[in-house]
């Protein structure tokens, strides 16, 4: 399963003293800075309180609007950016504020407790040579479109984007290949642990591993998810141990050779393919690339957007093409 979705424009490279990505940046810089395009995109998707474990959705005490906006900025001072606030809005389960930093807009999210929030809307400035626009792709088709969706655990824009695949995946059933695999990097405290529990699920037990992605997208609450799906947990323990790093290599070095630059991203038949976020729209984005088309594709799944983070709620905006 996989996938992603607007035309998304290139990402900047994140900062060298980011602890788990350095090595996985300089490599993307070298990928895909292109000579006439600086990105100095806002980078924050980070924890801004770890509390140790494998954490999700909202953990504490809600913080008001104010305080949000206050936690945004004072991170952006403190990496040396100058922002503007234009507005803040309610999500439900997310604050999503509106900065304006060198006359660009950049929207971020934030969750309620304060611990985490992100936006990797990059910012462009072009020097003399304009930016080039590349040409839409045109989706190789296939009798068994192989479909990957790239994402990161806690990433607020991929778990947006599993919401919306599952029911397509589902809705197509084994008249596909699809799985959902993970990018090269790491963005989030809990990422590497959750990321090396749902590989493992996802290579052994492979019948419960949806069932599992579907609990663990309500909350992000793993043991929970564990026991609803019904996991062997010895057999999953074993994993982790012994296989999780080798199965994860495996993912990196697809998610690397593709050119994916962020969570989420489709991935059709080998080749990025663009998307809306709601089940709809990944199920036509999938059935476009049949050779003929399956009755399934007459399926009529719902049109509304995913909202972005933890939790089964719509998006009360447009769909977006932000990724971590």
């Amino acid at each position: 399963m996989e996938g992603e979705n607007e035309k998304e424009e290139p990402k900047q490279e994140l900062k060298e003293d980011s602890p788990k990505t350095k090595d996985s940046v300089k490599k993307l810089s070298q990928n895909y800075w292109a000579i006439s395009t600086i990105i100095l995109g806002l980078l924050l998707v980070l924890s801004l309180v770890t509390r140790g474990g494998i954490t999700g959705g909202i953990t504490g005490g809600v913080i008001g609007v104010s305080d949000a906006e206050q936690k945004v900025i004072e991170f952006a001072d403190s990496q040396g950016i100058d922002v503007e606030l234009v507005d803040t809005v309610d999500l439900g389960n997310l604050y999503e504020t509106t900065l304006l930093i060198q006359g660009q807009q950049t929207k971020v999210h934030i969750t309620k407790d304060g611990q985490y929030f992100g936006s990797m809307t990059p910012l462009i400035i072009t020097q003399d040579s304009p930016a080039q626009t590349q040409p839409p792709q045109e989706i190789t088709k296939s009798d068994k479109p192989e479909i990957e969706l790239f994402v990161m655990t806690h990433c607020p824009y991929g778990t947006q984007a599993e919401k919306g695949f599952i029911p397509a995946i589902e809705a197509l059933g084994d008249k596909i290949d699809s799985s959902v695999k993970f990018v090269h990097y790491f963005l989030h405290e809990p990422e590497e642990a959750e990321t090396q529990i749902q590989i493992c699920i996802r290579e052994e037990q492979p019948n419960k591993y949806i069932k599992y992605l579907k609990e663990f997208l309500k909350k992000g609450d793993t043991e929970a998810s564990l026991t609803a799906a019904g996991i062997d947990k010895a057999k999953l323990d074993s994993c982790v141990t012994d296989k999780s790093e080798s199965y994860y290599a495996s993912d990196s070095a697809l998610s690397e050779g593709y050119g994916v630059r962020g969570s989420p991203t489709l991935v059709v038949n080998g080749q990025i393919a663009q998307s809306g976020r709601d089940p709809a729209s990944y199920l036509a984005t999938i059935c476009s690339a049949f050779n003929t088309a399956p009755e399934e594709c007459e399926k009529i799944l719902d049109s509304a957007s995913p909202s972005p983070g933890f939790g089964y709620s719509t998006s009360a905006g447009p769909s977006t093409s932000a990724q971590c």
